[in-house]
């Protein structure tokens, strides 16, 4: 992670001093905003690998800042926030969120979802190129090969389509909404029962025991979230 720039927005001094700590002690270059408006003109000036954003600010609400960044910025952003309503979390999602953190925060939880956010980053385009592996599970997007423990399993088209999705955004929290209107269109945009029907049949298929998913977790209200293999192996 050496040489890898982080922003960190929350007008809490304790809770910066604290991230500025732990992330420097991990070798990340760290900069600090405790407004909406520093934020932005650090996000310009900067231009930090990535943001780690309140949305409690004094000045501006971060999801309006969220929203400044993403009209010319792909930075990947981890909101760590206080509020915990599901429609906070969706909206920080839909507006273009990488990921939501919940305050009180485990530090090892933080920077599982930041290592998956800068791996989505510097991948870029290369997913639907590459062998995805996370814990047993392979996914192979161009041949469209998934195994899981080495051994072959067959998903049906929308199957494999969820998952590709889930695999290309690996670490990130997609919404019910998100994953409905790319696997299944528009139109069914708020029919969620599908997205459980199949969410539990990839289950059922892909994990050793699918009431206790380790691969596709839910994030409860919000949508459901593919771990990456740093998380896997930190949790086996």
């Amino acid at each position: 992670m050496s040489e890898i720039s982080v922003l960190i927005v929350d007008d809490e001094p304790q809770i910066r001093r604290f991230l500025r700590a732990s992330l420097g002690a991990h070798d990340f270059v760290v900069h600090e905003a405790a407004t909406g408006k520093e934020a932005i003109k650090h996000c310009t000036v900067t231009q930090p690998d990535l943001v780690i954003l309140d949305l409690g600010l004094p000045d501006v609400d971060g999801l309006d800042v969220l929203s400044e960044v993403r009209a010319w910025s792909d930075v990947p952003v981890i909101v760590l926030s206080i509020r915990s309503d599901e429609s906070d979390k969706v909206d920080a999602l839909d507006r273009g969120a990488d990921d939501y953190v919940t305050k009180p925060f485990g530090m090892g939880e933080l920077m599982a979802r930041m290592r998956a956010a800068l791996r989505k980053r510097q991948k870029g385009g290369e997913e639907d190129n590459a062998v995805f592996v996370t814990g047993g599970l392979s996914v192979d997007l161009l041949r469209r090969q998934v195994t899981v423990e080495g051994t072959p399993t067959k998903l049906s088209r929308k199957e494999f389509e969820l998952l590709r999705m889930l695999v290309t955004h690996a670490g990130k929290v997609l919404t019910h909404q998100q994953l409905l209107h790319e696997v299944w269109g528009p139109a069914q945009a708020s029919e969620t029962q599908y997205l459980r029907v199949y969410i539990g049949q990839l289950r059922q298929k892909l994990e050793r025991d699918p009431a206790h998913p380790e691969y596709i977790v839910t994030e409860a209200g919000v949508g459901y979230r593919l771990r990456g293999d740093d998380e896997i192996k930190a949790s086996r």
